[in-house]
């Protein structure tokens, strides 16, 4: 059993919202430094369960550096250091008896440009449950890859070469490839760094779609550069401006009537 694991009475660990909505993850003066560079300045936000909450900002204003706590991802960098609290499903994900490699299990990954694993569609898929021991057989597994491919919305355009390179598809099949991956081992949230800078109109318009969809079941975090793509997607925006959260809440109001004068600064184009 691993140390860690979200309790399933929570908001955001069963299939039901609980009828007291609390934020699923809670930052709580969250600082980064990268050496003596310090990169977040006391960061405080909470994000809802089963929405997309965007993070949008100029770029190195520390949006991804965010992101990349929610998993400790940060862990990577050794000169990286994190103060401060990040909860998610009332545990701190930074408490020393956490398990790091099932925290990044349950908080799931899509990078801004596609990386299947050099293995077919169908192993990138079930690596994740085949490690973590989550089917008892070859035909649970079968199950688990294929529900993951349907979730996707790539299941139909693969179905029959599943035993093709994942590296064979285009960059947006890639992209829902990963996403599939990730939401093979059953995450309670998904993050996506840039998901669609590295697509066209059409394979952007798609993953869009598919966010929309997931959200039924998934918390989303999703670092933008697109402001269109956040007030098309989330249902919360948090502006991001040299290393400070200068403002955070619902999408619409964030774009039409933003509370502080660098948020309407940059939503106007004036700034960034």
């Amino acid at each position: 059993m691993p140390a860690y694991a979200l309790r399933d009475d929570l908001p955001g660990a069963a299939t039901g919202i609980s009828p007291v909505e609390e934020p699923l993850i809670k930052a709580l003066d969250v600082n980064v430094f990268y050496g003596e560079k310090q990169a977040l300045n006391g960061i405080c936000l909470d994000i809802p369960v089963n929405q997309v909450t965007s993070l949008i900002g100029p770029s190195g204003c520390g949006k991804t550096t965010f992101l990349r706590c929610l998993n400790r991802m940060n862990d990577l960098i050794d000169i990286c250091r994190v103060e401060g609290q990040i909860t998610i499903g009332g545990k701190n994900i930074y408490d020393p008896d956490v398990d790091v490699v099932a925290l990044r299990g349950q908080v799931g990954m899509v990078f801004q440009k596609p990386n299947p694993f050099p293995k077919s569609i169908f192993e990138n898929v079930a690596y994740g449950p085949r490690i973590n021991g989550l089917a008892q057989s070859k035909a649970e597994l079968n199950d688990i890859v294929e529900h993951s491919l349907a979730q996707a919305g790539l299941l139909d355009e693969v179905h029959d070469r599943l035993d093709a390179p994942g590296t064979s598809l285009s960059g947006g099949q890639q992209q829902r490839l990963c996403i599939a991956r990730a939401i093979a081992v059953v995450p309670k949230v998904i993050l996506m760094d840039e998901p669609c800078s590295a697509l066209d109109p059409i394979a952007t318009a798609r993953i869009e779609e598919l966010i929309d969809e997931l959200r039924q079941s998934y918390t989303i975090i999703i670092v933008t550069h697109s402001m269109q793509q956040a007030a098309r997607v989330s249902q919360r925006t948090a502006f991001f401006y040299l290393g400070i959260l200068v403002e955070n809440g619902p999408t619409e109001m964030i774009f039409t009537a933003p509370q502080d004068e660098r948020t309407e600064s940059y939503i106007t184009g004036r700034i960034g």
